[in-house]
């Protein structure tokens, strides 16, 4: 696939997502919506119930006190018809302006004795009757809202707009939300046409929460989906991006093992080549210079196919520990020995400053060798310069400290993270003359972490670098 690909699909992939996540939240939006127009109209048609049972109540009421007021004012009432009796009497008797004026007189005098016995009731009935009814309106409040699934807490008023006062609250915590942001519901007048209604207000300060819990379902799963998208869509991502490097890094393998492979195959082929020449036969030291080079090359190809082979069992999980006690200063001091021709060849030198007073491990002593051996390797191989190698080892924590270092071209900060990957090879640039299939230090890392222990790097570029190995101590 060719790179302007990769972006055209990350491009596209992108763009899906996003419309996905819109589209579901614009849904999410939308159940919202509707859930809080469902909960207008059950509090609506709730309260509504209650204000008429209220109503309902309060003129059933009324009517039981003006017929006891009546039956205990009975001697005032009857005093109010004989006035009027004697009044219509006068009135079929008007003889002159003095009995006019004496008919008005009584009639002024009925009127204000009414008014008089009625007047208090009348002014303190609503008020009266709200606050001996406090605790009923809380419980059929709370009994209409719960037949409508509302169970959340609630505050609620009475307020008079006659006096432009509230007549009572229920705790009195929200005043100003009852005011502002409350429901607000009509109670019906009983009495003078022309009075004002007062107002039952009712306040839900958890109103939000209450709609969220109703909706937890949908907004659980909500979440859950836009997990699951941006995982897979950073799945996805990453799996593109590194199937892409792991292809360029297959093909940059396969092209350096052909490389690799050819050097030997071509030169042991024109050592047979050689020895096929009867005068090269009868030419000892001829002969067993072309046969050591055939064994030398021979030799070559089989540590370069069992490093593959190794590569191919640490990645299938077949890679088999034979532990046993084994002296990291004798694995160290082996190694440097299997590499002191080719430092010298360099003109370069090593140094071992062995100092660690515990240095026996539990560990395969062939591939903790192999470990050495590698990373001298690269030292020697990726030096422009003379190899300059030190090799120091101490204790710390119950653990022996291995570190080698190099004055070799140093290793970047990016490339230092991705190092110690199969396949990965450091990028030198111009400079071609580095060999190698990137499985050396992927096989260090393996076996060191089949030894619990851990390995790391510290280089900077132009100032070599220093590889440290952490292994665990044998302790008694």
């Amino acid at each position: 696939m060719k790179k302007w690909s990769y972006y055209i699909l990350l491009i596209l992939v992108t763009i899906a997502t996003i419309g996905l996540m819109m589209i579901q939240v614009r849904w999410i939006r939308d159940a919202v919506k509707l859930k809080e127009a469902i909960f207008v109209k059950d509090v609506k048609q709730a309260i509504t119930q209650v204000v008429y049972d209220l109503d309902k109540l309060r003129l059933e009421e009324r009517i039981k006190n003006r017929r006891k007021f009546i039956e205990e004012n009975q001697s005032s009432f009857q005093i109010y018809d004989s006035l009027n009796r004697v009044m219509f009497y006068n009135f079929q008797n008007i003889s002159s302006q003095t009995d006019i004026d004496m008919i008005l007189h009584n009639s002024s005098m009925a009127n204000k004795l009414i008014n008089d016995l009625t007047f208090g009731y009348n002014q303190k009935d609503p008020e009266n009757f709200y606050h001996s009814k406090k605790a009923l309106i809380e419980s059929m409040l709370t009994y209409e809202l719960k037949n409508k699934d509302i169970n959340t807490s609630f505050e609620f008023g009475i307020y008079s707009p006659a006096t432009n006062s509230m007549i009572f609250q229920k705790t009195g915590k929200y005043p100003e939300e009852l005011l502002n942001d409350s429901f607000i519901f009509d109670l019906n007048p009983v009495g003078s046409l022309f009075s004002l209604p007062n107002k039952l207000l009712i306040f839900f300060p958890n109103e939000k929460k209450f709609l969220i819990s109703q909706l937890w379902i949908l907004l659980a799963v909500s979440v859950v989906l836009f997990l699951v998208i941006i995982i897979s869509f950073s799945f996805s991502i990453y799996t593109i991006f590194r199937q892409k490097r792991l292809s360029i890094m297959k093909n940059d393998f396969i092209n350096n093992m052909t490389h690799e492979f050819k050097t030997p195959i071509s030169t042991i082929a024109l050592a047979c080549e050689a020895l096929k020449d009867k005068d090269i036969q009868k030419t000892e030291s001829l002969y067993e210079n072309y046969v050591g080079v055939i064994d030398e090359e021979n030799g070559r190809l089989g540590l370069m196919s069992e490093q593959i082979l190794q590569t191919a069992i640490i990645d299938k999980g077949q890679l088999k520990i034979q532990k046993s006690l084994n002296n990291i200063h004798d694995i160290i001091n082996a190694a440097m020995g299997s590499k002191t021709i080719a430092i010298e060849n360099k003109g370069g030198k090593i140094e071992a400053q062995l100092r660690a007073q515990n240095d026996e491990v539990m560990g395969d002593n062939i591939h903790l060798t192999n470990v050495i051996i590698n990373l001298l390797d690269n030292a020697i191989k990726y030096c422009l310069e003379k190899p300059d190698i030190v090799i120091n080892t101490i204790n710390s924590n119950k653990s022996l400290l291995i570190r080698i270092k190099d004055n070799g071209i140093g290793i970047s900060n990016t490339n230092r993270k991705k190092i110690f990957e199969k396949l990965y090879r450091v990028p030198t640039g111009n400079v071609h003359n580095f060999k190698g299939f990137g499985l050396g230090l992927s096989y260090v890392k393996a076996i060191i972490d089949q030894h619990n222990g851990e390995v790391s790097v510290d280089s900077e570029m132009g100032k070599g670098s220093t590889f440290t190995i952490k292994l665990p101590i044998k302790t008694n």
